[in-house]
């Protein structure tokens, strides 16, 4: 296994409040309302030949997210782009994966915060497979109500149920957990959604309680474009053994096969196969369009 880098430790550029800083000099104070109230929020993309793939989507996505955070981040979705872009070129990447976060400053400590200050990151890096053998485990909390957090923020507070998830899951020698939303559907693992294909359909459960991933509406896009019927509905835990094929989809996953939900076995079946290439040649298209 390679050796890991601590990600205060390395070389190269972030895109901070407005202009590019060493690496290793990217820094905020420890008592950022942020870090101790939760008040930020985030993205995950992924460049392929240098182009952010969907970087409209991802940036407007983190404006709406801060904005259901209640603060506005204090640039347009130009700028935010731009800066995504100069980000990459300065760091002399082509494939990585591209962090943007934004967070509440250290001008008040304390629940109340209407006085601080919104800072802006943007950082990226080589990132290769987010998952190598997908096998899941059920997690141990559930998504939690649209009544009771602002479910389709890309909020870190609501990762940390999906940390704690993913620790118990690996503990037991699962890579990752799936979750449940509060009504004990399926809803999607700790990092991406889920998709299930059954007597020939995708089916994949309806976002109404988490994320409605970038990259779950380009699959979605690519099935539909194939032909093949796609069915957002509510999904019972009982009907994983009924499925023939499971993958999951995000920036960091792409498109991965499940192999195991505990004791239930999958194989990399010809839908999950197709939209695997499919995917890929959409994202390597872009890069050779560039």
């Amino acid at each position: 296994m390679p050796e890991l880098i601590p990600y205060d430790a390395r070389d190269g550029y972030i895109w901070l409040d407005g202009e590019l800083v060493p690496w290793r000099e990217a820094r905020l104070h420890v008592l950022s309302h942020g870090l101790h109230y939760a008040s930020c929020v985030f993205e995950g993309e992924r460049a392929y030949g240098g182009r952010v793939f969907k970087l409209d989507e991802h940036s407007q996505r983190l404006l709406d997210s801060a904005r259901m955070l209640g603060f506005e981040i204090p640039y347009s979705l130009e700028e935010i782009n731009a800066a995504t872009c100069e980000v990459v070129r300065a760091n002399g990447l082509s494939d990585c994966y591209v962090r943007p976060v934004a967070w509440r400053g250290s001008e008040q400590m304390g629940v109340s915060a209407h006085g601080t200050t919104i800072h802006l990151a943007i950082a990226a890096w080589e990132w290769g497979a987010y998952y190598r053998d997908l096998k899941l485990t059920r997690a141990i909390f559930r998504r939690p109500a649209p009544d009771t957090a602002p479910v389709h923020a890309k909020a870190a507070g609501l990762y940390m149920i999906c940390t704690l998830s993913k620790h118990a899951a690996e503990a037991k020698g699962f890579e990752d957990a799936l979750m449940l939303d509060y009504r004990g559907y399926v809803a999607e693992t700790t990092g991406a959604n889920i998709f299930l294909v059954l007597e020939g359909a995708l089916h994949t459960p309806i976002p109404d309680c988490f994320l409605n991933g970038i990259t779950r509406q380009t699959v979605i896009a690519l099935a539909r474009r194939r032909g093949i019927p796609v069915v957002e509905r509510h999904i019972r835990p009982e009907e994983l053994r009924q499925a023939q094929e499971v993958f999951v989809t995000g920036t960091a996953a792409e498109i991965t096969p499940v192999r195991a939900i505990d004791d239930l076995r999958y194989q990399v079946g010809p839908i999950t196969a197709a939209l695997m290439d499919d995917f890929h040649a959409l994202t390597r298209g872009q890069a050779e369009a560039a």
